[in-house]
């Protein structure tokens, strides 16, 4: 499978079940002056090329996967580590599923389609405003992405349902933030169950998918255009598919559970063990 892949998509995350970042000298910009050093090569790099191949109906998934991946190459250049595992678990089924992971910041749904695309079809669950703003929403509208409102709860619910169905039906998975905004620090009681009702409606599994991506901090006034923080390590963690039996009460409550014990052992590991 990862053979045929590496032809079309880039390889750098197809390393079996785990991902570790090299050893990487940050150069005297990065080191002085992370924030300045990402974001330049970030716009001048693939968000550039990605917004001028939506434009002219070009950015198919091979250019969202190679674009992904750089973003992933850009921050490691400032020094910051990445670290990815359980990935195995991202084809345990033949059919498509649904990624449930909590939401820390804009680095997540930057790099998530180089490590998912290249091994399954993916596509997000992401909010209007994602997909209307300027040049990068032409971006994520050619992902054939599930839009929600964020005002009406009831009628994201039903576009979710529906949406989401459809493209499960169709062989793609998908990838949900639960959460109502983005943030550093999981609470269980802000991490509702769409993707369990969605999960259950599709009769697919969920893929449990614990992250750590403050190393990209969120803006004062535009939530995007955030501190970098190179000191901080970037982590994606894959769990086992489980599959929805009865009202998923249970399974909402061991997702939860295994997201926030996983965020604290990150937590007690960045601060030395303690």
């Amino acid at each position: 499978m990862n053979q045929h892949f590496h032809t079309v998509f880039d390889g750098k995350f197809l390393t079996g079940n785990s991902y570790r970042s090299p050893a990487i000298q940050p150069d005297a910009i990065s080191r002085l002056l992370p924030s300045l050093s990402f974001y330049s090569r970030l716009f001048f790099g693939p968000v550039r090329r990605l917004c001028s191949l939506a434009a002219k109906g070009r950015c198919n998934d091979t250019a969202w996967v190679h674009a992904s991946v750089q973003v992933a190459e850009i921050i490691e250049q400032t020094g910051c580590l990445i670290n990815v595992q359980g990935m195995q678990a991202i084809t345990a089924t033949d059919g498509p599923c649904l990624f449930v992971a909590n939401h820390m910041s804009t680095l997540e749904t930057f790099m998530l389609p180089g490590i998912i695309r290249p091994r399954r079809a993916v596509t997000f669950v992401v909010k209007k405003s994602l997909a209307t703003m300027p040049f990068f929403g032409a971006v994520m509208r050619s992902r054939d992405p599930i839009v929600i409102e964020r005002a009406d709860p009831r009628a994201d619910l039903t576009t979710v349902l529906e949406g989401g169905t459809q493209r499960l039906n169709k062989g793609i998975s998908i990838i949900i933030f639960p959460q109502s905004t983005r943030s550093a620090v999981f609470d269980a009681r802000h991490f509702n169950s769409i993707g369990i009702k969605l999960a259950r409606r599709a009769q697919v599994p969920i893929v449990p998918l614990a992250l750590k991506t403050d190393a990209w901090g969120q803006g004062k006034k535009i939530k995007e255009l955030g501190k970098i923080r190179p000191e901080l390590a970037v982590r994606y963690r894959f769990s086992n598919p489980i599959w929805v039996a009865g009202k998923g009460k249970e399974e909402h409550v061991a997702i939860c559970d295994y997201l926030a014990h996983t965020l604290e052992t990150w937590q007690r590991e960045d601060n030395g063990g303690s």
